[in-house]
């Protein structure tokens, strides 16, 4: 099973998602990787790589990456890991499930708001993770 989790830029939310998913996923045959709807030169800010560090997880890719409806057939699942992407969006190019968390951004400088989001991330991934298996 491939697992596509999914924000605006693919610099916070998703990329956190999936570092964590793939940290505490034993079930090698689950795989998730992350991206963005809107194509940009965002990188993974530094005080989202020092928050995950800090718990022990670490991001994969430092860039950001776009979502298009060749990469979404590839995938058995998306998780919309935000709460300013319609899931409507990905109804004609996807056809399999579609998960909505709706979690808020926050800007990079706002560690306490960062925090908040990687603990609330870090819950759903425990949770997403039980259900899988």
């Amino acid at each position: 099973m491939k697992i596509l989790f999914i924000c605006k830029h693919n610099k916070f939310r998703s990329k956190v998602a999936e570092a964590i998913f793939n940290k505490l996923n034993k079930n090698k045959k689950i795989i998730a990787e992350s991206a963005g709807i809107i194509g940009s030169e965002h990188f993974t800010p530094e005080s989202v790589i020092r928050i995950l560090k800090e718990k022990g997880y670490g991001v994969a890719r430092m860039d950001a990456r776009r979502v298009d409806s060749v990469k979404i057939k590839d995938f058995d699942m998306i998780v919309i890991a935000a709460d300013n992407i319609n899931s409507r969006f990905f109804k004609d190019s996807f056809k399999g499930k579609i998960i909505w968390w709706k979690i808020t951004d926050c800007i990079d400088t706002d560690i306490e708001g960062i925090k908040e989001r990687v603990d609330e991330i870090e819950k759903r991934i425990k949770e997403f993770i039980k259900e899988l298996n």
